[in-house]
């Protein structure tokens, strides 16, 4: 298995030992390996739930505020509760002009989104909800 290594009993016993620890100690090392991977992975993946681009708009409202989002093509809207934690229901919609709405809707603790749509030189807009209360942007980036 390990190149140069034959057993021939040895001061800590027979040659099947020495391959248990062997075994032993390269399953150690994977799975610290493996938990290193982990953290930057799931950063990643919290990472990708924002939107990108430099924030164009805040819309703030009694329950949370809606945060919009300005790329070259794409435009990203999410709305934010004030206090997370508490499941609520909550949604935000952004619609380009002469496009479909997106929208992303249901009962959530922290936020409502990310939703996006291309919108290379198009108005948008975009409406926010947490709980009972909401907020529109109108019409922007026109």
């Amino acid at each position: 298995m390990f190149g140069g290594v034959v057993g021939s009993g040895g001061a800590n016993g027979t040659s099947g030992e020495m391959r248990k620890q062997l075994a032993y100690g390269l399953a150690v090392v994977i799975a610290a390996s493996g938990l290193a991977l982990a953290g930057p992975g799931i950063q990643g993946a919290e990472a990708a739930a924002s939107c990108s681009g430099r924030k164009v708009r805040t819309v703030t409202f009694a329950t949370g505020e809606l945060r919009i989002y300005k790329s070259r093509q794409y435009v990203c809207a999410m709305a934010v509760a004030k206090r997370p934690g508490v499941r609520q229901k909550m949604s935000v919609t952004l619609q380009a002009r002469g496009s479909r709405i997106a929208k992303d809707s249901g009962t959530f603790t922290v936020r409502a989104g990310p939703v996006t749509v291309y919108a290379l030189n198009r108005c948008v807009r975009s409406v926010g909800s947490v709980g009972n209360k909401k907020a529109s942007s109108g019409w922007i980036l026109c």
